[in-house]
């Protein structure tokens, strides 16, 4: 019996998908990059140095934007400061020693809900429990502490999943030769799953550092003539004086705007860097 010649061969096949998928990539890498070079012209020509250093002049309209950087980058360091540690803590827990049944299950579909939660509902959250209930008020403390629930679910699922991906044979060849159970993951499976790691810890940091509705229950000022001095104080953010001088404010110079764009845009990129560099120089002392 003879059967009918394929139209293509398995290399051309594979040949078509490939170019297929190339080309599906490019359609959505070039839409991408256009937007960054629209924003790097538009928003370069405002930056300066006293755009960078100084604070807003002029109802906004001029001067700079460092309350608002630097309000960000408390903002960041403090959701990691109250996120990460216990993150981490819980993924080891329901990786490494919690057992395999209904709680556990629950618990990492309630997080993967947790992490489709719109970022409002995580402010109106944050406004009655930490603003009001607890009485931090509008501050620095109360925004970190919000944005750190919002980026826990993010942490705990990839840190766990960088976890299991470590292969069960480090474990044992670490238990037999006399460690602990404790032992064998501080020195083991953490460094190893490293790399799984710091992507959950940039990822979750990232959409914290753009977010804008939670700390503007929480922590985030229209104005601030001065720096915060203290935790317990409210502080600008660049994401909310983005929407402050791109809504709020008429007149408002269209490059100023763009420049905003562009730092935040910056500090966002510059955090993937970094991430980028620690995680290639961990996975170059991978041994698997």
């Amino acid at each position: 019996m003879n059967l009918p010649k394929p139209f293509l061969t398995a290399r051309q096949t594979q040949k078509v998908g490939y170019a297929a998928l190339a080309g599906i990539a490019v359609l959505t890498v070039i839409p991408i990059i256009a937007l960054f070079i629209y924003i790097l012209i538009a928003g370069l020509p405002a930056i300066s140095w006293e755009f960078l250093s100084g604070f807003p002049r002029d109802g906004m309209r001029s001067g700079g934007i460092l309350p608002a950087i630097l309000g960000t980058l408390y903002l960041t360091l403090g959701t990691a400061l109250f996120s990460v540690p216990p993150g981490i803590a819980a993924a080891v827990y329901l990786a490494e020693y919690a057992p395999d049944n209904g709680l556990t299950r629950t618990i990492r579909i309630a997080m993967i809900n947790l992490s489709g939660i719109p970022s409002v509902v995580y402010g109106l959250f944050g406004l009655g429990l930490f603003v009001l209930f607890l009485k931090f008020g509008t501050s620095i403390l109360a925004a970190s502490l919000t944005l750190s629930i919002m980026t826990l679910p993010v942490i705990i699922s990839t840190t766990e999943e960088a976890l299991r991906s470590v292969p069960t044979s480090f474990r044992v060849v670490s238990i037999s030769m006399g460690a602990s159970k404790w032992e064998t993951i501080w020195r083991i499976v953490l460094p190893q799953g490293l790399p799984g790691i710091i992507t959950g810890i940039i990822l979750g940091l990232e959409r914290a550092a753009g977010e804008t509705a939670p700390i503007l229950f929480t922590g985030a000022a229209f104005f601030l003539p001065n720096l915060p001095n203290s935790p317990l104080d409210p502080t600008m953010a660049l994401p909310y004086h983005l929407f402050v001088i791109s809504t709020q404010i008429p007149g408002m110079p269209i490059q100023i705007q763009y420049g905003t764009v562009l730092v935040l845009l910056t500090f966002v990129l510059g955090m993937n860097l970094i991430a980028n560099f620690i995680r290639s120089r961990a996975r170059a002392r991978r041994h698997w």
